[in-house]
């Protein structure tokens, strides 16, 4: 696969693309981001990398980190985490409080907010310092030591994250929160203003396109609780539009309100788009044009 060549070819099809959407200015940080950026990223698992546009520029990734939250703490029991939150699309915004509140405190999945709340919560019970964890985990796969989270960007979350707050404390309330509940949304605030590049990113996606195996040949996952990690991006990674970009692209797929997409084609790469414009299901505009003109020129899908 002339990877090169195709990221070129990707980088075209997307240019048109590039600013379209809206910022998520309910986060008034990233409000302030120049939506005008446009990054792609492919990292292989023979240690290639082939990247374009603004693939070096950190920016926050937000709820891509559910990704890498959900993995460690499949790492330490893969039975816990299950019995707390369920594994289905949600059919609803991400924050929603209605749903919570119908199924007695048990998010829908762990990529939409309460049940990353959930898993953070867990890791912050095996770990002690659930952000932390995280940070150190992606900066050994992304090679960058300095990787770790925007003080700023953090603060910004905490201030207009009352939603998150409510999900917290209702989750509480019926009992499925193991720690205090402002520890809880403290590491959580933290763990989505985690900064990133889009190589970085596909630097540390490529622990799921190995199965579970991290960069220095030390085994994070099983390949079963990989599998399932790929098996849940692809059905609720995306939000409310996952059918859409099952249809669209044909790779598990994982999207943060920051404008990065994080894709993976196991056994081959993991691929990074970042457009900071969103739909109004907030995905990234010009990172889904990208990942699904990557799926058209490669040929590479699941299906």
């Amino acid at each position: 696969m002339d990877f090169e060549r195709a990221v070129g070819e990707v980088w075209a099809a997307a240019k048109p693309h590039i600013g379209a959407g809206k910022v998520a200015d309910y986060i008034p940080d990233l409000g302030n981001v120049d939506p005008g950026q446009f990054g792609f990223a492919v990292a292989t698992v023979d240690g290639e990398v082939h990247h374009a546009g603004d693939a070096q520029v950190p920016f926050s990734i937000q709820s891509i980190s559910k990704v890498f939250a959900l993995a460690h703490v499949l790492e330490g029991d893969d039975a816990t985490i299950w019995r707390r939150v369920h594994r289905e699309p949600s059919g609803t915004r991400f924050n929603s409080l209605i749903q919570l509140e119908i199924e007695r405190g048990v998010p829908r999945n762990p990529f939409i907010n309460a049940g990353a709340l959930l898993v953070t919560d867990q890791l912050l019970a095996d770990t002690g310092d659930a952000c932390g964890s995280l940070c150190a985990f992606l900066a050994a796969e992304t090679g960058n030591p300095g990787l770790t989270w925007d003080p700023e960007m953090a603060e910004s979350e905490t201030r207009s994250g009352n939603r998150n707050r409510s999900l917290a404390y209702l989750m509480a309330d019926f009992g499925t929160v193991l720690n205090p509940v402002h520890e809880v949304l403290d590491h959580y605030f933290r763990q989505c203003s985690i900064m990133a590049s889009c190589v970085e990113l596909a630097r540390a996606g490529l622990v799921l396109a190995r199965h579970g195996v991290r960069g220095d040949g030390t085994r994070l996952l099983t390949k079963q609780d990989a599998r399932r990690i790929n098996a849940i991006m692809l059905t609720c990674g995306t939000y409310d539009a996952a059918g859409e970009f099952a249809y669209r692209v044909g790779l598990p797929c994982k999207s943060g309100v920051g404008g990065g997409i994080l894709a993976i084609v196991p056994d081959r790469c993991a691929v990074a788009a970042w457009g900071p414009g969103l739909d109004e299901k907030g995905n990234s505009v010009s990172a889904a044009m990208a990942l699904e003109a990557f799926g058209d020129i490669t040929g590479l899908s699941i299906f």
